[in-house]
C-alpha cells in the first residue's frame, strides 16, 4: 500500500494525524502533513479513514 499526501493541496489541518498518528506527521516547518510510516497503515487500518476525512482530498492510497 502506498499512501500519498499532496503537499500542494494539504491545508495542514492535522485531521489525518489525529486519525492515524502512526502514519501521518504534521511538519512544523512546512505546516503540511507528511507520511512517516506507510507500512503502519496495514497494521492499524486507519489510512482509509484519514483519506475519507481529509477536507481537501489531499490523501490518496494506491495499492
Amino acid at each position: 500500500m502506498n499512501v500519498i499526501v499532496n503537499e500542494e493541496t494539504c491545508i495542514g489541518c492535522g485531521r489525518c494525524m489525529e486519525i492515524c498518528p502512526a502514519v501521518f506527521y504534521l511538519n512544523e516547518v512546512t505546516g503540511k502533513s507528511e507520511v512517516i510510516d506507510p507500512e503502519a497503515c496495514e497494521f492499524v487500518g486507519c489510512c482509509e479513514a484519514a483519506e475519507e476525512n481529509c477536507p481537501v482530498d489531499a490523501i490518496s492510497i494506491e495499492e
